[in-house]
């Protein structure tokens, strides 16, 4: 009696924190990504098994409340990019997300019992998770977005990796302009202000993950978005 009580303790607890396999999205990242964040549409659309696979696993392995923050944070920006590039998928070839009517709002993919869409994952989920850095993380496929990696994020590797994409999305002279007086932003700073402003400003936040010392009167202004297709 005592054994399958352990057999069924076993079972219960690999049931209940069974994760999909990011393995399987890291290798599809490495395949059809260029290490700058170009994505080949062309080329996944023509062998998309990969994708649907990953996307699959993601579907049948929704986080429980027993993950960890880092858990469900790796898993939630994984499926943003991946379903990103499957709505995409969809219409293309296009110029642009915006070619697509309320690309954002679109519910196609359900999880357990729930039908989500790219704003639900993000505002929803992803947002409510506290933790700024998921917008230089996911990306809408355009060419202001941060960069697609072309690595998947971990759990045991999310504080590096978060860091890491921020710090280069502020180095990106094409999307972000900073000297220490003056800064010509991405407007993802001020579409989502209020989470880089938990605790301090936003130019101590920026000031954290770039080698330029910003002053405190740095004057701020937004730089136009090219929602041009990140191919």
């Amino acid at each position: 009696m005592k054994f399958f009580l352990t057999l069924f303790i076993a079972l219960y607890s690999v049931s209940v924190y069974a994760q999909p396999d990011h393995s399987l999205w890291n290798n599809f990242l490495k395949t059809h990504v260029s290490p700058n964040g170009n994505v080949d549409y062309n080329s996944i659309q023509n062998s998309s098994t990969g994708l649907e696979t990953y996307i699959s696993t993601l579907l049948e392995n929704a986080p429980t409340e027993n993950w960890s923050k880092q858990e469900k944070l790796a898993y939630w920006i994984n499926a943003y990019n991946a379903l990103t590039i499957d709505l995409i998928l969809r219409y293309y070839p296009i110029n642009s997300i915006k070619d697509i009517k309320k690309p954002w709002d679109q519910s196609l993919w359900q999880f357990g019992d729930t039908w989500y869409s790219l704003n639900d994952i993000e505002h929803k989920i992803l947002r409510n998770l506290n933790e700024p850095r998921i917008h230089f993380a996911i990306v809408c496929a355009s060419v202001s977005c941060p960069k697609l990696q072309n690595t998947a994020f971990v759990a045991d590797k999310l504080e590096a990796q978060l860091t890491n994409a921020t710090k280069a999305f502020l180095a990106d002279s094409s999307k972000n302009k900073i000297s220490k007086d003056r800064l010509e932003l991405s407007k993802i700073f001020r579409w989502f202000a209020k989470d880089f402003r938990t605790e301090d400003s936003l130019i101590d936040f920026i000031n954290r993950y770039t080698d330029v010392s910003i002053l405190k009167d740095a004057k701020i202004s937004y730089l136009d978005y090219n929602w041009d297709l990140n191919e």
